[in-house]
Parts: structure tokens; sequence; C-alpha cells
């Protein structure tokens, strides 16, 4: 009897050893950043966009002529210039009542009351309205979401617009802690996306559309480093918005999948192309005279957002996402500055890395990681952000 329990015992020692070991090669063989040909093949796709985008969307008109959008509420972040600043003004001219959702208030409704009086006499006046954001607070996001959601009122379509590529500058950090990159491209988006289901709900068909950038291909997320805070990885701020660009196609490919069709809410990923935007102010002089010598390659503000709208307006949007979602694709839709659906990065299909992101991300937001499935219940899911976070 000793012998069978000592036998048993040591049986149970080697087996923990074994996995030990296993866990230990795994972590020793794990990816530490993206493989030469990925990174070279990245670049193609990069230098590819930038050389052939206008002829890829030859077939596009500009503006974009929208569907009927009259009964849609459609909440626009980080519009009051660029890309974004296109995207609120063609959707409220089009009947829809946008919500611009800014860092500087005074700003948009500086931009209401210029809209509004170019389109004096053309129509019924813009339905139009600003509330206060700011991606660099995750507090704001969250008093953001509690005050629309306190509405009680639908929301069909919100875009995550919002983005900043501060190239040359050295690293920064919120007043949460995070990287600047990682906050306003892809944490603060995420947290306002899932605390805004209630809302989105009550849309239903809505659904969310990520401005994302085609400088994913060439990005890499590490999941203990998402902050980019360890000797792993040098930091630059190339690295630092490829990787937040990608980590928002994964967690959107998983929050894709979480959400059930009879939710009527879908999740896509959009390229708006290599466009002139304001990015180009944090860009260093040399780089914007670059940007000056090859306009004809480049996309207008007004040409990048098509595609933006037409993932936000488009019928057949949600029949391709619920189509991917039925096959089981590893990530969410993914539309190029075509407006053409496309494949978003090899690395975007690691669909374990993906998972990790989205429950790292969750835990960095101070959310559950069943968070969707609860909201879906009906239950209020409070973060540790915001005036009523959990203590």
């Amino acid at each position: 009897m000793e012998d069978s329990t000592s036998s048993s015992d040591e049986l149970k020692k080697k087996d923990m050893e074994h996995r030990k070991k296993k866990k230990e090669n795994n972590n020793n063989n794990k990816k530490g950043a993206l493989g030469w040909v990925e990174w070279l093949r990245g670049w193609m796709y990069v230098i590819h966009e930038m050389l052939f985008q206008r002829i890829m969307a030859s077939h596009l008109q500009n503006p974009m002529p929208l569907p009927p959008v009259n009964d849609l509420t459609c909440i626009v972040t980080g519009s009051t210039s660029g890309i974004g600043r296109e995207i609120a003004r063609q959707l409220a001219e089009s009947g829809a009542h946008v919500v611009m959702a800014v860092r500087n208030p005074k700003a948009a409704l500086d931009l209401i009351q210029k809209w509004q009086n170019e389109w004096s006499g053309m129509g019924l006046p813009l339905n139009i309205e600003v509330m206060q954001l700011d991606l660099l607070s995750l507090d704001s996001v969250v008093r953001f979401a509690e005050a629309y959601n306190a509405r009680m009122g639908p929301l069909h379509v919100l875009i995550n617009n919002a983005g900043i590529f501060s190239i040359g500058e050295p690293q920064k950090f919120s007043k949460d802690g995070y990287e600047e990159h990682l906050q306003v491209n892809h944490l603060a988006p995420a947290l306002l996306s899932i605390l805004l289901l209630p809302s989105l709900i009550r849309g239903s068909p809505s659904r969310i559309i990520n401005v994302n950038s085609v400088m994913h291909y060439i990005g890499f997320v590490d999941t203990e480093d998402m902050n980019l805070v360890s000797s792993k990885r040098k930091f630059t701020s190339l690295v630092g918005y490829s990787s937040s660009k990608l980590a928002q196609v994964m967690f959107s490919s998983v929050l894709h999948k979480k959400l059930p069709v009879e939710s009527g809410i879908n999740v896509a990923c959009v390229s708006p192309g290599i466009v002139h935007t304001n990015v180009a102010r944090d860009l260093s002089k040399f780089v914007q005279a670059a940007y000056g010598l090859i306009p004809y390659f480049i996309f207008s503000p007004q040409e990048g957002s098509r595609s933006t709208l037409f993932a936000a307006t488009d019928p057949q949007v949600p029949e391709y996402c619920e189509l991917l979602k039925a096959d089981n694709w590893p990530v969410c839709a993914f539309l190029s500055q075509d407006c053409r659906p496309t494949n978003p990065s090899e690395e975007a299909h690691n669909v374990e890395t993906s998972y990790q992101v989205w429950e790292k991300t969750l835990e960095m937001v101070g959310l559950p990681s069943d968070v969707v499935e609860r909201v879906l219940d009906g239950e209020q899911v409070a973060c540790r952000y915001g005036a009523h976070s959990a203590d």
C-alpha cells in the first residue's frame, strides 16, 4: 500500500515537473517580434497602398454618396479635424443625428456654426451636437458613456476615429499610466465600445466601426508588455502606433465573435488609406516636406473618409460581418481604403494572441473578461474608472 502511494506521489511529481518544463519551453519559444519575412511583407503592403491607393479607389465618387441615414444616430470621436471632421459633416448633411465626441467642445461648436451657415437654405438644419471626450483619460471615457447611456436612446453607429501618431516624439504616458498610442488608439476606444453596448443594443441593428491603419501590417503585440515598458523592444513612435493598431484589430475580432448574431451588433475595422491629416503636424519637417512633394499619392481627408462612411452606412456590411461569423473566420471584417473587404495582417489572424489581447485589455481598463455576456444579459457592469467605479 505504501509502495502504491509513493509511486502515485512520484508520478504526480514527475507530471508537475513535465508541465513546468513545458510551460518554460513555451515561454522560451514565445515569439518576441515579427519575423523578417512578415516585417518585409508588412512594409510591402504599406508601400503598395501609398503608391496605388488612388488607382485602387478610382471607382469611388468623391464625396461618397450615402444611402438614407435619417433614422441613424452616430457617435464620431475625434471629429474636429481630418477624417473625423469629414465623416461627421457628411453624415449630418445626409440627415443623420451626429454626436461629435471631442476633446475640445468649443472647436466643435465653432465648426457646427460654420456648417449650419453653409447648409442654410439647402434643407433642414443639421442635427448635430457636441459631447466632451478625452481619450487620454479613461475617467472621461466612462463619464461620456454614462452620460450617453442615461439618455436611454438608441445608438446605431459608433465610429472610433480619433487616434494619434506622434512621429519622432519620445515615449509618453497618460495620467492613467498607459503609453499614449496604446491608450488613445486602442484602450480608450475598446472601453468606449464595451460601455456603449447598452445603447448599441437599443439601436440594433447597429455597428462599431474602428478606423484602423495599413500600418498595423508592421505591428506586433507582446501581451506581456503591451505598455512597451520592458527592454525587450526599443520604443519608437512607429512601434507604439503600429502595435496599438494591431491590438485594435485583435480586440475587435474577439468582440465580433462574442456578440451573437441575435444582438444585431456588428464590428468592423477600416483602413482610410494614407491620408494627409493633422497627424502630419507631429511629423518632422523633413517628412512634412516629403508629404508636400507627393500629393498625388496621398488622400485628402474627404477621400480618406470614404471607407469609414461606407462601413458605417452600406446595407451589405452587416451581411458580410454575419457571413464571417457563420464561417468562424478568425478575424472581424476589415475594409480597405477602396471600400472592398481585405485580409488584415497575418499576425492579426493569431487567435490565441487575440484572446490574450482581449483579456489583457479588459484587465487594463478594469472590466471583467465576461463583460459582454453580462451586458447582453442586462447587467450593469462597472469598471475601476469613472465616478461610479467599483471598489
